[in-house]
């Protein structure tokens, strides 16, 4: 229904992680990192295989934050198509990671095209499955 706030929630997993230092060395803070990370969505959002670009700042080794963009393919409610989302987020000394997302204007494809909303997660160190909470609108 247009201009009903909808919230739903799930669980993704981490399905590959792969990091690089971009500069200025592995042991050096703060440095500056790079991820691509696909991750699999079930519950409210069912998606495999998302493709995710992480820019990250290391402030110490466990320490700093990150932005990045995820391509999500596949049914939000029961509806399908595409979006985009733009995340930020920020990890502590305890391992806990905090990220808040927003869906990129106009980038809602098929059934989920003029998809507004935003979300976010807390995940901790070790996990690879995490829950989420995501509130949205289609036009």
């Amino acid at each position: 229904m247009p201009g009903t706030t909808r919230t739903t929630t799930g669980h993704f997993t981490f399905a590959d992680w792969q990091e690089r230092v971009i500069g200025p060395g592995e042991d050096a803070n703060p440095r500056l990192a790079h991820a691509s990370v696909r991750n699999t969505f079930s519950g409210g959002i069912e998606a495999a295989g998302t493709l995710c670009e992480y820019s990250i700042v290391y402030v110490t080794e466990k320490t700093g934050s990150y932005t990045g963009m995820e391509l999500i393919t596949g049914r939000l409610d029961g509806r399908e198509g595409s979006f985009a989302v733009e995340e930020r987020g920020w990890f502590g000394e305890d391992g806990t990671v905090h990220c808040t997302f927003e869906v990129v204007r106009d980038s809602g494809s098929g059934e989920l095209a003029g998809l507004r909303g935003k979300g976010g997660f807390t995940a901790h160190h070790g996990e690879t499955t995490v829950a989420y909470r995501f509130e949205y609108e289609l036009e």
